[in-house]
């Protein structure tokens, strides 16, 4: 992901919760990868996807026109959340952490709900891969 003047500051310094975006479009992006489509699965009444909780560790400053690589990784998966280590890097060097849990929710009421069988088996086998790595 490049930086450009819109995701910063006047000092031309990475604005602190725009961290927080980067990480979401990387999720998105990993998501659609695994063939999940978040849009689909709202059009067909299923759940969608909302930030129940985010740690975040800031490391190191990201600048205008940098060029960034966000890692996305699933640390924990549950019945109703998955825990997703990210972090953001500037070549080899590590600039920003974060542990983002997330939850599948009902669109009609807001209340958590199980992971559709064919999420929950995509996300499953990604944590597997990771595991045996």
């Amino acid at each position: 992901m490049r930086i450009y003047y819109e995701d910063t500051d006047a000092g031309g310094v990475v604005y602190y919760a725009n961290y927080l975006r980067f990480c979401e479009r990387a999720r998105s992006e990993w998501l659609r990868a695994l063939g999940i489509s978040q849009q689909q699965m709202l059009a067909t009444g299923g759940p969608v996807f909302v930030v129940r909780s985010v740690q975040a560790n800031y490391l190191a400053p990201a600048r205008l026109d940098d060029d960034l690589t966000i890692v996305s990784t699933i640390h924990d998966l549950r019945n109703v959340s998955v825990l997703f280590s990210q972090r953001i890097f500037r070549e080899n060097k590590l600039l920003f952490t974060a542990e983002i849990k997330v939850v599948p929710v009902s669109p009609g009421n807001g209340r958590p709900v199980p992971w559709p069988d064919a999420v929950r088996a995509r996300l499953h086998d990604q944590l597997s891969r990771l595991s045996s790595q």
